[in-house]
């Protein structure tokens, strides 16, 4: 709703777990609602595979289809709200954590939300979280409401979400969480607003960059899915050719399930692949179970050598021909909704501060200080108006800010490049250390803006 900038159908927003359904919110030319048996059989939408789930998922799946400029560049889809308490030992009648996965692997991001008055990580979210297993990369925490509590307790509630969140995802890696107050309502606590505008900025640059992304994204799953049906080939066929071919076949096939984590390290040397390519284990097991092992394929290494081939050698050039297609054609970004409040003009952001400060001004922005500047640049015995590089060198060490930082302030500030620095050079120098020191960048190129008045080329007049 915060990204659309309008209502969908079908949507419900409340303190209470609202949503009960899946709801794929794509671009149409007219509003409406496309319950989830007949998505199915759209041979349109990419929902087809979604069947297998059976009707007590599909009623509860639906399309709304809305003419908004976001869904133009991506669709979105919502899940139902997690469940906690005595709400999750009801079954909601499908595999919730099978559709969850299935989704998973064809998206491009998933962004959990969490609510900074309810950290808790019940028993089915954790359940949830598992389910993205092996799509790590994709996943964004959004720690939403965070206007509602002061700066102290947003560091403790912050702290415990990490904590939270070390427990049920197991990677070393940290994830990116993203702190604000993602909805159009005035901000009840306002002395984080800065941090909330910057972790919104970087929460749409990462949404924004997916259109372009998503034929590398399509490409990285094609590897990993060949990669794992490889795999797949050995498994079954060192499991067709350890089968007797008369009797004790049931035993033989419990044995060999019982036996799979000792199969996995005996392909893993004998093929020289790695253990992170396996299937999961468990998994396996249970698919195992209800299959007959007589009717599975002996190994074809012509089959094998082909997937190697393309592995080595097509891959690359693909990967090519996306990198050409990306260079020739216009940057694809999403427009309209939320994001076109983020782009330009005075509340975009960081506009009006660090080195954008006085950029819409006619007056030079350094001048308000430049009478406190030049008593430190008297003190420092100007020759000719100038000081030297060792002279200056005295005063900014003491901003204690280090060398190489000090030596790009040195390159921004001495306009004209003699090695020397006049009254307003000086006092361009003191302004950038003041913007690095109040924890802003230096910008890579003098802006127009911060240009000493007197060394300002004049405005050639046409004859």
């Amino acid at each position: 709703r915060y990204l659309l900038e309008q209502d969908f159908p079908g949507m419900r927003i409340g303190p209470e777990p609202t949503t009960d359904s899946f709801i794929a919110v794509m671009y149409g030319e007219t509003e409406g609602n496309v319950p989830g048996n007949a998505l199915v059989v759209d041979p349109k939408k990419p929902f087809r595979k979604l069947g297998r789930f059976g009707n007590a998922f599909l009623n509860r799946f639906m399309c709304s289809q809305l003419p908004n400029e976001v869904l133009k560049s991506i669709s979105i889809i919502d899940s139902p709200g997690i469940l906690s308490g005595e709400k999750q030992r009801i079954s909601r009648g499908y595999d919730f954590c099978q559709v969850l996965q299935w989704f998973a692997e064809r998206v491009d991001r998933i962004i959990l939300l969490f609510d900074a008055h309810k950290l808790d990580i019940s028993d089915e979210f954790s359940e949830a979280i598992k389910s993205f297993r092996g799509q790590d990369d994709k996943i964004r925490v959004v720690l939403n409401k965070a206007d509602q509590v002061d700066t102290q307790q947003l560091m403790r509630v912050y702290g415990a979400l990490m904590w939270s969140l070390g427990k049920v995802i197991d990677t070393p890696e940290v994830l990116r969480v993203y702190i604000g107050s993602f909805w159009a309502h005035p901000l009840r606590n306002t002395e984080n607003r800065r941090l909330f505008e910057a972790e919104a900025q970087d929460l749409f640059m990462d949404i924004q960059s997916l259109p372009q992304k998503a034929a590398v994204r399509k490409l990285n799953d094609l590897i990993k899915r060949a990669r794992l049906a490889k795999v797949h080939a050995y498994i079954i066929s060192y499991l067709k050719k350890e089968m007797p071919s008369v009797f004790g076949k049931e035993n033989k096939k419990k044995e060999l399930i019982n036996k799979l984590p000792e199969i996995y390290i005996q392909l893993q040397r004998e093929h020289h692949i790695s253990a992170g390519d396996f299937p999961e284990v468990k998994k396996m097991q249970e698919q195992l179970e209800n299959c007959d092992f007589t009717k599975f394929h002996s190994l074809k290494p012509k089959l094998i050598e082909a997937v190697d081939n393309m592995l080595a050698n097509k891959i690359a050039s693909l990967m090519n021909l996306i990198r050409q297609e990306e260079s020739n054609m216009p940057t694809e970004m999403v427009h309209g909704g939320a994001f076109d409040g983020t782009m330009a003009g005075p509340f975009g952001h960081g506009y009006g501060e660090g080195a954008k400060e006085g950029a819409d001004e006619e007056e030079w922005v350094v001048a308000k200080d430049k009478p406190a500047y030049d008593e430190i640049f008297y003190t420092l015995s100007p020759i000719n108006g100038k000081i030297s590089g060792i002279s200056a060198k005295k005063e900014m060490v003491t901003s204690k800010l280090p060398n190489s930082v000090l030596g790009k302030i040195w390159k921004l500030a001495d306009c004209d490049g003699d090695g020397m620095l006049d009254d307003e050079e000086f006092a361009l120098a003191k302004h950038l250390i003041k913007i690095k020191l109040d924890g802003y960048e230096l910008p890579g190129t003098l802006p127009s803006h911060l240009v000493p008045p007197s060394h300002r080329k004049p405005f050639q007049t046409a004859e």
